[in-house]
Formats: structure tokens, sequence, C-alpha cells
């Protein structure tokens, strides 16, 4: 198969991670915030530079969760690895929740972040056991926000550099750590406009594709500007249904400067045959 059939087969495939869950179920930036006090700085301006935060920290551990609800049920998919920020690679290991009966268990999916891509192991849908599929982001009508069933944790910083408003809640702790609440909403468009050049296209993909660009979210940063949780609230529409699905995704972010080691697949292991809906 060529290489736009694949993204293309892929993205269809992918969209099942959520969709079809649902239908089931029916640098430079770290030392002045070091410094400063949610209640005397702007937070939108605050908040503009936590994904250069990120680079600065280099890399972490990451932990996700996705809550969808739908026809009464709530259903969780929930994923955790490494992260490295300034290559913007990434690897987790998602876990999805059993089927309604619960008669059925899902392996964990190997997912591997990259700019512009998201590769799969483990996915089923006819894929060897063997074979990563590969999709690009931009095709994505979510741009990998919610498809992947976890949020690639840099792309879930750099929304943030689309805040239109945002207000200090107050200090609190994540995990132990001191941290600062703020609480706001994000524009993809305008996210997408300050992107990284990775992360660009994806986000501007999730812009036109998602029901609203708005992204209320709530976020949580330590003394030096560093994102230790963030919530996202999105609203997509799944084909099956014609009203909206909320997802809240949820990111945590901790055990800075861990060492991460991600390996993309050769072209070799990435599966190019058709894959089953």
């Amino acid at each position: 198969m060529a290489e736009r059939g694949r993204r293309k087969a892929g993205g269809a495939v992918l969209s099942g991670i959520v969709s079809g869950i649902c239908l089931c179920a029916a640098g430079c930036s770290a030392g002045p915030a070091a410094v400063e006090d949610g209640r005397s700085t702007d937070p939108v301006r605050t908040l503009h530079r936590a994904a250069d935060a990120l680079v600065a920290a280099g890399t972490s551990k990451a932990r996700t969760s996705m809550e969808m609800a739908t026809g009464g049920t709530l259903v969780t998919i929930r994923g955790q690895g490494v992260y490295d920020y300034r290559r913007q690679l990434g690897r987790l290991k998602v876990l999805l929740p059993q089927d309604p009966a619960g008669t059925s268990e899902h392996r964990p999916i190997t997912e591997l972040l990259a700019p512009g891509a998201l590769f799969m192991k483990n996915r089923g849908a006819g894929v060897p056991d063997d074979k990563w599929v590969r999709v690009a982001t931009a095709t994505l009508s979510d741009g990998n926000l919610v498809t992947g069933g976890a949020t690639d944790p840099f792309a879930a910083a750099e929304v943030l550099r689309g805040t239109r408003t945002a207000t200090y809640v107050g200090r609190t702790e994540v995990a132990g750590t001191a941290v600062r609440h703020y609480r706001g909403t994000a524009d993809l468009t305008a996210a997408a406009e300050d992107a990284s050049a990775g992360g660009r296209d994806a986000l501007r993909a999730a812009a036109k594709g998602f029901a609203t660009a708005r992204v209320p979210f709530d976020v949580y940063l330590d003394d030096e500007g560093r994102i230790r949780k963030i919530r996202h609230r999105f609203s997509f529409v799944n084909g099956q249904r014609k009203e909206p699905v909320a997802v809240a995704s949820t990111t945590l972010l901790y055990d800075f400067g861990a060492p991460v080691q991600v390996r993309l697949p050769a072209a070799a292991d990435i599966y190019a045959g058709r894959i089953a809906e």
C-alpha cells in the first residue's frame, strides 16, 4: 500500500480507540517562572510559556487518563510512559477498559509519539503482532489529542500557547509538589500559530476537526513553571452520533530529567496491508 493509503487506513482504524469505545458504551522561561507569584503576574503570559519550561526541563515521566461519559457510563483509558520534550519523542503504554460485558481483556497498546506521527503496536484490527501502524497526526481530525486514547504530553502543553483567558486559582499540591493552579480557556487556532514546527499541523487539524476550537483547561505549574498536571475538556463529533462527545484528558508529569530512549520503527516493521475496521 502506498504511504498515502497507509495513512488513510491508519487514521480510520485509530479513531476506533475513542469513538468505538463511546459507541460500545452507548527553556529560557523557566528561570523567571521560578520567582513568579501567581497573584502578581499575568496568568495568560505565564501559561503561554509553560511549554517552553518543559523544553528547558528536557524529559519526564508521564501518566495519562482519558474519560468519556456516554450513555450514562464513564469510560476511562489510562497510559503511562516517558517523554523527551526537546526531541518531541515519547513512549506510552495505553490500557483500554474492558468491554461493557466485562468478558474481554485488551492487551496494552504501545504508542510511540514523534513530531507529526503516531506509531502503535498491539493495535489489533488485523495488524500482525510484530508490526506497527503509522499515522500522520495532521491527517487526524483531532490532531491526535484524542484519537490515540492519550494526549501527547507536549501537545497538551502547546495547547496552552493559545490561552485566551485564564485566572489564578491558588496554591495547592500535586503528588506532594507545591504548585500554582490556573483555570482558563485556550483556542486551538491560536495555539497552532505559536506551536513548534512539529506540532503546528496537528493542532491546525484539531482546530478544524473538533466541535469547537475552544478548550477549557485546569493546569498546575510548579515553582519552575513546569506543568505537573493539566486537564483539558475536548468536544468532538463521533461519526456514529449527532451530538458532540465530551472528553476529559488528564496528563500528569513527574520525575523531570528521567532517562528517555525512544527508537522509532524501521520502515520494514511498519504494516503496509489493509487494516480491518
